[in-house]
Protein backbone atom coordinates (compact mmCIF):
# COMPACT_ATOMS: atom_id res chain seq x y z
CA UNK A 1 0.00 0.00 0.00
CA UNK A 2 1.33 3.39 -1.03
CA UNK A 3 1.03 6.50 1.69
CA UNK A 4 1.07 10.10 0.42
CA UNK A 5 1.48 12.92 2.65
CA UNK A 6 -1.28 15.09 0.82
CA UNK A 7 -5.43 13.99 0.09
CA UNK A 8 -6.57 13.77 -3.56
CA UNK A 9 -10.16 14.30 -4.19
CA UNK A 10 -9.60 11.17 -6.51
CA UNK A 11 -12.39 8.41 -7.12
CA UNK A 12 -11.41 4.75 -7.57
CA UNK A 13 -13.06 4.95 -11.20
CA UNK A 14 -9.85 7.78 -11.74
CA UNK A 15 -6.97 5.64 -10.54
CA UNK A 16 -7.94 2.71 -12.34
CA UNK A 17 -8.66 4.18 -15.57
CA UNK A 18 -5.09 6.16 -15.13
CA UNK A 19 -4.03 2.30 -14.50
CA UNK A 20 -5.62 0.85 -17.34
CA UNK A 21 -4.11 3.51 -19.61
CA UNK A 22 -0.69 2.46 -18.01
CA UNK A 23 -1.15 -1.30 -18.58
CA UNK A 24 -2.12 -1.17 -21.89
CA UNK A 25 0.46 1.26 -22.92
CA UNK A 26 3.06 -0.89 -21.15
CA UNK A 27 1.20 -4.09 -23.65
CA UNK A 28 1.44 -2.46 -26.73
CA UNK A 29 4.96 -1.22 -26.43
CA UNK A 30 5.96 -4.57 -24.86
CA UNK A 31 7.52 -2.99 -21.70
CA UNK A 32 9.55 -4.30 -19.68
CA UNK A 33 9.47 -5.08 -16.06
CA UNK A 34 8.92 -1.84 -13.56
CA UNK A 35 9.85 -1.35 -10.46
CA UNK A 36 6.13 0.02 -9.58
CA UNK A 37 2.86 -1.46 -10.50
CA UNK A 38 0.52 0.31 -13.00
CA UNK A 39 -1.77 1.14 -10.10
CA UNK A 40 1.32 3.16 -8.04
CA UNK A 41 2.34 4.60 -11.07
CA UNK A 42 -1.12 6.14 -11.97
CA UNK A 43 -1.25 7.38 -7.77
CA UNK A 44 2.27 9.07 -8.72
CA UNK A 45 1.07 10.65 -11.77
CA UNK A 46 -2.08 11.85 -10.10
CA UNK A 47 -0.33 12.84 -6.97
CA UNK A 48 2.16 15.09 -8.70
CA UNK A 49 -0.41 16.57 -11.16
CA UNK A 50 -2.60 17.28 -8.58
CA UNK A 51 0.15 18.96 -6.10
CA UNK A 52 2.66 20.29 -8.94
CA UNK A 53 5.39 18.57 -6.26
CA UNK A 54 8.91 18.53 -7.75
CA UNK A 55 9.67 15.08 -9.11
CA UNK A 56 12.44 15.14 -6.20
CA UNK A 57 9.71 15.34 -3.73
CA UNK A 58 7.25 12.47 -5.24
CA UNK A 59 10.45 10.56 -5.70
CA UNK A 60 11.13 10.90 -2.13
CA UNK A 61 7.32 10.04 -0.91
CA UNK A 62 7.67 6.97 -3.54
CA UNK A 63 10.88 5.53 -2.90
CA UNK A 64 12.08 5.71 -6.18
CA UNK A 65 14.04 7.61 -7.83
CA UNK A 66 13.72 11.34 -9.65
CA UNK A 67 14.32 9.60 -13.13
CA UNK A 68 11.70 6.97 -12.77
CA UNK A 69 8.83 9.96 -11.47
CA UNK A 70 9.90 11.53 -14.76
CA UNK A 71 9.33 8.55 -16.81
CA UNK A 72 5.83 7.72 -15.05
CA UNK A 73 4.55 11.19 -16.16
CA UNK A 74 6.12 11.89 -19.52
CA UNK A 75 4.74 8.01 -20.36
CA UNK A 76 1.32 8.97 -19.16
CA UNK A 77 0.41 12.37 -19.95
CA UNK A 78 -1.50 13.62 -23.57
CA UNK A 79 0.32 13.48 -26.75
CA UNK A 80 1.70 16.97 -27.78
CA UNK A 81 -0.45 19.28 -30.41
CA UNK A 82 1.58 17.75 -33.17
CA UNK A 83 1.23 13.82 -32.05
CA UNK A 84 -2.71 14.48 -31.93
CA UNK A 85 -2.78 16.02 -35.30
CA UNK A 86 -0.46 12.80 -36.71
CA UNK A 87 -3.09 10.49 -34.98
CA UNK A 88 -5.75 12.10 -36.23
CA UNK A 89 -4.70 12.50 -39.52
CA UNK A 90 -4.26 8.67 -39.58
CA UNK A 91 -7.68 8.00 -38.24
CA UNK A 92 -9.00 9.91 -41.59
CA UNK A 93 -9.67 13.17 -39.61
CA UNK A 94 -8.27 15.79 -42.82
Amino acid sequence: MQFHRSALPLSRRTLNLTARTIRTHHARTGSRWRRLNPAQRALLVLVHLHTGEPFSQVAAGFGVGTATVWRCVSETQAPTLEQGLRRARRKGWG
